[in-house]
């Protein structure tokens, strides 16, 4: 029978695991990183032309995974089971990376835009760039490939058909990704007609040819603000995917992460747990029946981590539900990057705190975890979605100038207390 490991094992497995920025943008992904949530599986198949999803979700992480075509792209293909993903060709339509020969970056965007470049043709030019148009590659300035393409569009439109064409013969699909389209302009109507350009595009290619098809991983107001920007564009709805975490997928995430850990404790940790499967490159499954789908499991592990209980008893909630719970946004999503964050600093605040404690992590360090995630998610919704914070601002001013005036004015009735609620939860 397998001995549990001690707390400070624990607590030492945790420190070692837990990636030290949950930003995906400061880390590539790597074999030992790749959880495949069975909630994804949509996003990935190669005619889900838009993908959902707010910040920290894994639009930047499956991006960046699919262009890892021998590794990366191939386990989730096989985890999936999605064949068609083992035979496409991926090119970057746009990304946060600086890559002027591929795309024009957000300071040549911005010059296009004063200049009047119409979208369309702009992410027309990065098409065929990505496809080796010749008369492209004698253009250095994205302004005259785009000029070019406005002033070419039989030849433009030829090129296409042609590597249509020949992706059929082969049997192949050529891919085109798009990412960090929150960067695109600082001005946030002028990033709405830029992205209306890319899905205009992306709906072009779906409806004219078999072998050419977009992807574009986007928050969900900016695909309802560049919808307004071109026709038909409901369309693109009915194949859309959206990014989504469910409890069982954030704790088999959390388990996944320990259990990849280079270390002894964690190679412990799979033989407590038990089930886990090793692959040639390194990699370790994380038991789907297990860890990943029996959240009876899970919480029976989580217990063993952080205790049962936010308090002494059972009516202080159970830790691996109120953990989830307290981190829900405004429509009950969780993003794994709140969840892992919300780990780090109850990690840090029970070593400081509540070194004694006889749980790897004490309740009062995973409030304080969730409550700096909280704070750190509502100032990624004002930074995305200013006019939530005014409006906050204008219901909490009515609010106040109606106090004092009775029933109507905002105060309860005469035995009724009243109860507050977040007006954004984070």
């Amino acid at each position: 029978m397998s001995i549990p490991l001690s707390v400070e094992e624990y607590r030492a497995l945790l420190a070692g695991a837990l990636p030290e920025a949950t930003d995906a943008d400061t880390a590539e992904p790597k074999v030992e990183s790749l959880f495949t949530p069975d909630t994804h599986r949509a996003a990935l198949y190669v005619d889900s032309t838009v993908v959902r999803s707010g910040r920290g979700v894994g639009k930047t992480f499956w991006y960046r995974s699919l262009l890892d075509g021998r590794t990366l792209r191939e386990i989730a293909a096989q985890e999936y089971g999605i064949e068609r993903l083992r035979r496409v060709t991926v090119s970057q339509g746009y990304g946060a990376a600086l890559k002027h020969d591929l795309y024009p970056g957000p300071g040549t965007l911005r010059q296009l835009v004063e200049e009047g470049v119409r979208p369309y043709d702009l992410w027309y030019a990065v098409l065929l760039t990505a496809f080796g148009q010749p008369e492209l590659r004698e253009l250095p300035e994205w302004r005259h490939r785009a000029l070019w393409v406005r002033n070419n569009p039989g030849a433009a439109e030829r090129t296409v058909q042609n590597v249509d064409q020949e992706a059929q013969r082969l049997g192949v699909t050529h891919l085109i990704l798009f990412d960090a389209l929150e960067h695109l302009h600082r001005v946030r109507a002028q990033a709405d007609r830029l992205v209306g350009g890319i899905l205009e595009l992306a709906l072009a290619m779906r409806l004219g040819t078999r072998g050419i098809r977009f992807k574009v991983f986007i928050r969900p107001d900016m695909y309802d603000g560049a919808l307004l920007h071109f026709p038909d564009a409901s369309k693109l709805a009915s194949n859309a995917a959206v990014l989504t975490w469910s409890r069982a997928n954030l704790y088999g995430l959390l388990f996944h992460t320990m259990g990849n850990h280079d270390s002894e404790l964690a190679a412990r940790f799979r033989q407590l747990t038990g089930g886990w499967q090793s692959e040639a490159d390194g990699r370790r499954h994380v038991p789907p029946a297990l860890l990943s789908g029996d959240e009876q499991f899970q919480s029976e592990q989580f217990t063993l981590i952080a205790g049962p209980y936010m308090g002494s008893n059972f009516r202080k909630r159970h830790t691996f539900t109120w953990l989830p719970t307290h981190l829900m946004d405004g429509v009950e999503q969780v993003s794994p990057r709140s969840f892992l964050s919300a780990l780090q600093k109850a990690l840090s605040e029970t070593r400081g705190q509540y070194a004694g404690h006889k749980f790897a992590l004490h309740h009062e360090g995973i409030r304080r975890g969730v409550q700096k995630a909280s704070e750190t998610r509502v100032t990624e919704v004002g930074e995305d979605m200013p006019w939530v914070e005014q409006a906050i601002s204008r219901a909490s001013g009515a609010h106040r100038a109606g106090e004092g005036r009775g029933p109507v004015g905002g105060v309860p009735p005469r035995g009724r207390p009243a109860r507050g609620r977040r007006a954004v939860r984070a």
